[in-house]
């Protein structure tokens, strides 16, 4: 059986979960799904980042424990996933035991190896450069911006600080020319989209300089081995996460365990603001300590509010469980897949999100099994109708859906273009309405009630294959729709049962909408 491991980036518990944490969690769990359906052994991992400076300060600041803060934060990312329906497999911590193991055992590694240069991995100095806390990452002075208050600024608008202290550092310069072979010839599909490949591209060839990877002026964090004054950068304990959830080192020689089968991971899904950690520091981190890179990495862009970027001080941040209770968990989920390219940024608007439930979802895909099973309902027993000969148009119309696999497979198995896939998905909902318009069942009742059954039964089984392939995106929905058409739970539901057609006859339940168009309440 194909394996497929897929990570979201773990959350920085620095803030309450906002519609950037549901986006990035839910194309992992679309990918999740479909790769299950598919027939994949599936590993999905998310979870929270809970060391570093800026954690400390919060903590400090709010007169409580670093502990105690993550501890709370935290689980406001585990009600994020209930609340979004998220299949993860496993929720890392960086607190954990198991993670604190793994990041000790990544560092001695790495440390024992030498750098392409000859070199060692890891040496002893003293650093002097920018930091900025809220991103718990360094900037080089070319970087930096400097802003009408004089204070310096990094790429993300995040204020940096000179700091001067003695460091640990990574021979980072030493794997530049490996890391340029690695993106053109050894994996040149590593990085998407594109435009995130060029950027890393640029940077990398611009050159790297040796990377300070400890800290010595807080202490919430994982000691380094050896030396417990130093502190592991945070991004070294972060990344870390991917091999420690699947509980390496420990199980490193057992070919049963987890790390033997999902390691190296097939997809980490990121923000374009953190590509360059998971696309230059973590493979050579992970190829210093004689582990294997990550199969892929992409980078998803932004999203704005009513063309706001969302920030604390315009209080524009839009809370999930908020989108949620307002629109419905499955709209929520497919609006986010939808409505931009993925990989670019979007902007999101009630007027755009309302579009999307009452023109694709309730006048399209909803209509059309509301108006067909009620029809059947009504003038075909309650029973899945008895076909006839099939007519080219009849064929035309079920094999639109069996073509559908081979494009989704590539559009979000290869390039993660989830808008895309779901484009392909909706083009055959429309074929299937222009179907009923064409054929006009309502009219073949009184002229030809054998043909009308046939009509009926294509329709049907368009609604069935169309609702297993939209299951990924919106499994409660689709889980409703698939119960009227009779379809029990369990591997039937699988894409391997796509072309598993209906049985003539088999008892149909009384249809009941599954998308009410969105109307704003009376004030």
């Amino acid at each position: 059986m194909q394996r497929f491991y897929i990570t979201t980036p773990i959350y920085y518990v620095n803030d309450a979960p906002h519609i950037g944490h549901a986006y990035t969690t839910l194309a992992c769990d679309a990918l999740a799904r479909f790769m299950r359906l598919d027939g994949r052994a599936v590993h999905f991992l998310t979870g929270t980042d809970e060391h570093g400076q800026k954690v400390e300060k919060a903590a400090r600041d709010g007169g409580s424990e670093p502990q105690d803060f993550t501890d709370k934060v935290s689980q406001n990312f585990r009600d994020l996933a209930r609340e979004l329906d998220i299949s993860n497999d496993d929720f890392i911590r960086t607190t954990e035991a198991r993670h604190k193991a793994c990041c000790s055992e990544l560092w001695r590694r790495m440390a024992a190896g030498t750098a392409p240069n000859g070199e060692s991995n890891i040496y002893l100095g003293k650093y002097a450069g920018w930091y900025a806390v809220r991103d718990e990452a360094f900037y080089g002075e070319d970087e930096l911006t400097t802003g009408p208050d004089g204070r310096k600024r990094a790429p993300s608008g995040a204020e940096v600080e000179w700091v001067e202290e003695p460091s640990y550092f990574f021979r980072l310069s030493a794997w530049q020319d490996w890391l340029l072979d690695y993106y053109s010839t050894i994996n040149p599909d590593f990085i998407g989209p594109n435009t995130r490949r060029n950027e890393v591209l640029s940077f990398v060839k611009q050159g790297l300089t040796d990377l300070s990877i400890s800290r010595t002026t807080f202490s919430w964090g994982i000691p380094v081995p050896g030396d417990p004054k130093h502190i592991m950068y945070v991004w070294l304990d972060a990344l870390s996460n991917y091999v420690s959830a699947l509980g390496w080192p420990a199980n490193e020689g057992d070919p049963a365990g987890l790390f033997a089968k999902f390691w190296p991971a097939d997809l980490h899904m990121v923000g374009k603001d953190i590509v360059r950690f998971h696309t230059v520091y973590w493979p050579a981190f992970l190829k210093a300590a004689g582990l294997e890179p990550p199969r892929r990495v992409f980078a998803h862009g932004w999203w704005t509010v009513e063309g706001q970027k969302m920030s604390k001080s315009l209080g524009n941040a839009v809370k999930p469980a908020a989108m949620i209770a307002k629109y419905g968990l499955d709209p929520v989920r497919y609006f986010l897949l939808r409505e931009v390219p993925f990989g670019q940024d979007g902007d999101f608007s009630q007027a755009a999100m309302v579009r999307r439930i009452n023109t694709d979802l309730a006048n399209d895909l909803g209509n059309l099994g509301q108006r067909v099973l009620s029809f059947i309902q009504k003038n075909g027993g309650a029973v899945v109708p008895q076909p006839g000969a099939f007519t080219p148009e009849d064929r035309r119309l079920l094999d639109a859906t069996t073509a559908l696999m081979p494009v989704l497979r590539h559009e979000l198995g290869q390039m993660q273009a989830f808008n895309r896939a779901l484009e392909a998905i909706f083009a055959v909902v429309a074929d299937a309405n222009r179907y009923v318009d064409v054929q006009a069942p309502w009219t073949l009742r009184k002229t030809d009630p054998a043909r009308m059954a046939t009509v009926l039964y294509v329709l049907a089984d368009t609604i069935r294959r169309v609702a297993i392939l939209l299951q990924p995106f919106m499994p409660q929905s689709m889980a409703k729709l698939l119960d009227q058409l009779a379809v029990p739970p369990g591997p039937g539901r699988d894409f391997a049962r796509l072309e598993q057609a209906l049985v003539p006859g088999t008892a149909l339940p009384p249809p009941a909408g599954v998308f009410p168009r969105y109307q704003e309440a009376a004030t």
